[in-house]
């Protein structure tokens, strides 16, 4: 049971016709995933949506990587990072692999000026700072501090930001983002051990129907490209629609940590899964309640995947010197754990008030020339005596 979503006006039956008030026909189409297999949701528009008038100009932005094959763990100091006026120039990709680009954005302005559309890849971003809606074609959804919104790949979107001071941290995934397996049941509904549940989804709403024709840009990108496409009529001219497949938000201060008398594993911290990585959330929460217990982290070797911290919040227990804004990488290959004094120092404490988003990806991450601008230089020896 993925979750039904639906707004606006459409017909009983799929695939017929939804005549419109004054004569004419609202056009239907299918927005789906994964070939016809994948969720889908159908629309209906306004305008056939298909109408392409010109394409203006086409431009890389792919990532410029500095470290190709690496094993050094790295800490980068993500508030450095310089904002700009236009959301897509603002963000800068850190990390990238065949599976994902991980990023940071601090966009100044709204995207208002033209619409954006991520043909290969579905979007992860979380609001460290910043507040206001996410547009779609597909309804708006409200933001702010703590959000997670997901969009799936092909949602033609703007962003109206209340606030100048904005700071995102983003994954562009090449497969669809998914609640864990685990937590649902065979017909997809959360159980009750789920640290969240389907009331804690934030879902579009506010469906804007523009009936307009003229010259609209939309920003698409595909293939590390950026192609300018104009369009003849305005991408938010949907009636109504319904289905599965659609964006929405989930605010990180709903996710309910699962605790135990001991320490538990990074997974009961998961949040978000693809075909090729992890997204956990590690959120305030009481510590182990053994008598002998140890609430910092114990050493681990990270075998089959690169472990990215991002910080948000909080007192980071396990780690001496980290800020908000703050991303670590440990690498595949070597073990990480506490910082000297951390373990010892954790003995005793009852509660954490971190704060952070982690992406666990099972192949290898390559580290961009942005990245290595915001680079500490010395997290690597941080655990030498």
């Amino acid at each position: 049971m993925p979750l039904y979503h639906k707004l606006g006006d459409f017909p009983q039956k799929r695939h017929t016709q939804f005549e419109k008030p004054n004569g004419g026909f609202y056009y239907e189409q299918l927005f789906g995933t994964e070939g016809f297999h994948g969720h889908s949701s159908l629309s209906y528009h306004v305008h056939r949506p298909t109408q392409v008038k010109e394409i203006l100009n086409s431009y890389s932005v792919e990532p410029k990587i500095a470290i190709g094959k690496n094993i050094k763990s790295l800490l980068f100091k993500g508030f450095e990072l310089k904002p700009e006026n236009d959301f897509l120039d603002s963000r800068k990709a850190m990390l990238v692999n065949k599976d994902c680009i991980i990023g940071l954005a601090a966009p100044k302005e709204s995207l208002r000026n033209y619409f954006y559309k991520n043909a290969d890849a579905d979007e992860m971003l979380f609001i460290h700072k910043g507040k206001g809606k996410l547009r779609t074609m597909l309804g708006n959804i409200p933001f702010e501090y703590g959000d997670y919104l997901i969009i799936p790949r092909g949602i033609i979107y703007q962003i109206d930001f209340e606030t100048t001071e904005n700071r995102l941290f983003y994954v562009e995934s090449y497969s669809p983002f998914y609640t864990p397996k685990r937590y649902k049941n065979q017909s997809g509904q959360h159980l009750e051990h789920s640290p969240f549940c389907e009331r804690d989804f934030i879902l579009p709403n506010e469906l804007e129907t523009h009936d307009e024709k003229g010259d609209f840009l939309i920003k698409i990108k595909k293939e590390g490209m950026i192609h300018e496409v104009v369009y003849a009529t305005h991408p938010f001219d949907v009636v109504g629609w319904d289905g599965y497949n659609f964006p929405y938000g989930f605010s990180i201060h709903n996710f309910e940590p699962i605790t135990g008398r001991v320490h538990q594993p990074p997974p009961v911290h998961q949040t978000f899964e693809t075909a090729t990585f992890v997204v956990c959330s590690f959120c305030p929460r009481l510590y182990d309640y053994h008598p002998k217990a140890i609430p910092a982290p114990y050493n681990h070797s990270n075998i089959d995947s690169d472990e990215v911290l991002y910080y948000v919040d909080g007192d980071f227990m396990s780690r001496n010197n980290i800020e908000q804004g703050h991303i670590t990488l440990h690498p595949k290959g070597i073990p990480h754990g506490p910082a000297p004094g951390a373990m010892e120092r954790s003995i005793g404490h009852k509660e954490t008030h971190e704060l952070a988003v982690m992406v666990d990806t099972f192949r290898p991450l390559m580290v961009t020339e942005e990245a290595m601008g915001l680079d500490d230089g010395q997290y690597y020896k941080s655990w030498t005596e």
